[in-house]
């Protein structure tokens, strides 16, 4: 019966006392998220640019082939990161940030013109969009700032206004472009993050109603702008002219119903839909797949934010600021161009030219925000790295401990009795002298032990 009773809390103390390590290294579901929401990329996209690839290039899968040569780009760029420790990007994030400045200088000299925005570098074979890389590089700054400058940001102006007077150097950049979209997403995450970080509230109202003011300012002045906002509240007052590209995209959305046409079966994507494949694949994959296949992508952006918020979260507690910040910053940055993109395609929001991510068409935003889920995935695996390293350093206090109960237990009384003279000599003589924290910790644990001992042979 006693061998039974041992046996039975053996296995209840392997089972409840040991803390539960964790299964993988990395976070499973951030992986399958992600991998998801690009193989949904693949089949939208490929469907809804067979027409314009047939008829500009002769081939209806040319940029479903490109579309897959980038996405193999994007895996091998988020595992090349993964390899990179934390540590990388704590120490470069200042020189991160010149090099998002250097891409946009490079872009307005030497830069590709597309559709009259200068948004392009043509390496060889290769273009790309250097507002993708600036965006991740700033966010990488800002967390960094706040790190070094924390009590500025929370106690005093100035330490507020100076990453303010960063981004307004990056705008002012993008809006020579024109780009005014990553602007509006810069600008949110920026002040999403230093909500988060504790800046005070009439800081960050003044800081968005300032903001607010800059973009209607930035569309009034700006007449290509104003024919987008006003066809946006009306696009069916010139369905042919300015309101055209909405008005097809509500269309699509219109005939996608509950569960759509189909997979291949949109009309919008025969060339009625100008840029089906890249800023409006939302509309083509809600006329194929429905009011269902729009919920499901939007249920698995929305799980990849709501991982990268607690990602961040659980960073803070650990004490790794610098990883909890670049957290919040991507799952803001994700969650914001999502909103712009869909509301745009769904007449929610003035047309701007954002890819949704990890789903649209285009290789720079394709692979930064696959290094972008990286990072994320590096963040946690150090957490569960530090937590593992952690649980091995108390198990193995825990077995120093009982071991030396244990041969405290077996020793002859006498040199028990010896044991606990000459241990609180020592604790009596560590603490004259000036010893070290951890050794009067330990000198006192032993004469503790030793006394123990002592008055349970006296009785």
């Amino acid at each position: 019966m006693m061998l039974t009773s041992t046996k039975l809390s053996a296995l209840f103390a392997a089972k409840h006392d040991k803390p539960q390590q964790p299964k993988y290294p990395y976070d499973a579901t951030l992986v399958l998220i992600a991998l998801a929401l690009m193989s949904i990329g693949v089949i939208i996209v490929t469907s809804a640019s067979m027409p314009v690839a047939d008829r500009l290039h002769g081939n209806p899968f040319h940029f479903a082939i490109r579309h897959g040569i980038y996405i193999v780009g994007a895996i091998l760029a988020a595992i090349a990161v993964l390899q990179l420790p934390m540590q990388f990007w704590r120490v470069t994030n200042p020189y991160l940030l010149f090099a998002a400045i250097g891409l946009l200088l490079a872009v307005l000299l030497i830069g590709r013109t597309v559709n009259g925005s200068t948004r392009w570098l043509a390496l060889g074979p290769i273009t790309i969009q250097a507002a993708e890389p600036a965006k991740l590089f700033f966010f990488a700054y800002l967390a960094g700032y706040l790190v070094r400058r924390y009590e500025e940001v929370t106690e005093n102006l100035k330490g507020f206004i100076k990453p303010l007077g960063v981004f307004f150097l990056l705008a002012l950049l993008l809006l020579l472009q024109p780009d005014l979209g990553t602007v509006v997403v810069m600008f949110a995450t920026t002040i999403g993050l230093l909500f988060l970080a504790g800046a005070r509230l009439w800081q960050f109202f003044a800081l968005v109603f300032v903001g607010l003011m800059a973009v209607v300012a930035l569309i009034v002045f700006e007449e290509y702008r104003l024919k987008r906002v006003t066809s946006f509240l009306d696009p069916w007052a010139d369905p042919f002219g300015a309101g055209y590209q909405l008005t097809q995209s509500l269309m699509a959305y219109g005939r996608g119903n509950w569960f759509g046409q189909g997979l291949g079966n949109s009309l919008q994507k025969l060339e009625f839909l100008p840029e089906a494949h890249t800023d409006f694949v939302m509309a083509i994959l809600a006329e194929e797949l429905g009011f269902v296949g729009v919920l499901a992508v939007l249920g698995l952006i929305l799980w990849m934010v709501i991982k990268a918020l607690h990602i961040g979260n659980h960073a803070l507690e650990r004490g790794r600021a610098f990883d909890g910040f670049l957290s919040y910053s991507i799952g803001i940055w994700f969650s914001f161009q999502t909103a712009v993109n869909i509301g745009a395609s769904a007449g929610i929001l003035p047309t701007k030219g954002l890819t949704l991510p990890l789903v649209s068409y285009g290789g720079s935003s394709l692979i930064i925000m696959s290094i972008a889920v990286a990072i994320l995935l590096r963040i946690d695996f150090e957490l569960r790295v530090d937590g593992v390293q952690a649980l091995n350093r108390g198990e193995k206090r825990k077995t120093k401990a009982s071991t030396s109960n244990a041969a405290g237990s077996n020793a002859p009384s006498s040199d028990k009795s010896a044991g606990a003279n000459t241990s609180s000599q020592a604790a009596s003589n560590s603490s004259s002298a000036k010893a070290k924290p951890e050794d009067e910790g330990k000198a006192g644990i032993k004469a503790i032990l030793a006394r123990v001992a002592e008055e349970a042979d006296n009785d």
